[in-house]
């Protein structure tokens, strides 16, 4: 039950996000309900498999930047999830970095609405 709170939490995240993404014009859309779940399933795997092996290369330059190089990786695993899944469509690389951090903050914020909820294991009650 917990994971599918959390994926249509995430689909929700990604609405959210062309919403806001739309709302300062950046180039995100929507395709749908349908797709977006298959987009939040994509990105999860890509985060999970393909994510730490190009974190690790591209380290050297991470490090070199202070850490703002790991907002391009996330861009990029953001653009590419969209271009492989069509759940998302991402005009520039401006809008994939803007999705990919405006995403990150909202999912943040909407799984610890659901971890915390009431009557959930991870809620802090009396």
């Amino acid at each position: 039950m917990n994971f599918l709170l959390r994926l249509v939490g995430s689909v929700v995240a990604v609405w959210l996000t062309v919403v806001v993404g739309r709302l300062f014009g950046v180039g995100l859309e929507w395709q749908g309900i349908g797709p977006a779940f298959i987009f939040v399933i994509v990105l999860a795997l890509v985060n999970a498999f393909i994510r730490p092996i190009v974190k690790l290369f591209t380290l050297p330059i991470t490090c070199l930047t202070l850490g703002l190089f790991a907002f391009v990786v996330n861009a990029l695993l953001f653009w590419l999830t969209a271009w492989a899944t069509h759940g998302l469509e991402v005009k520039t690389v401006w809008a994939a970095l803007f999705g990919s951090v405006v995403l990150s903050l909202l999912s943040g914020i909407i799984n610890s609405i659901i971890r915390h909820r009431p009557g959930s294991r991870g809620s802090r009650g009396s």
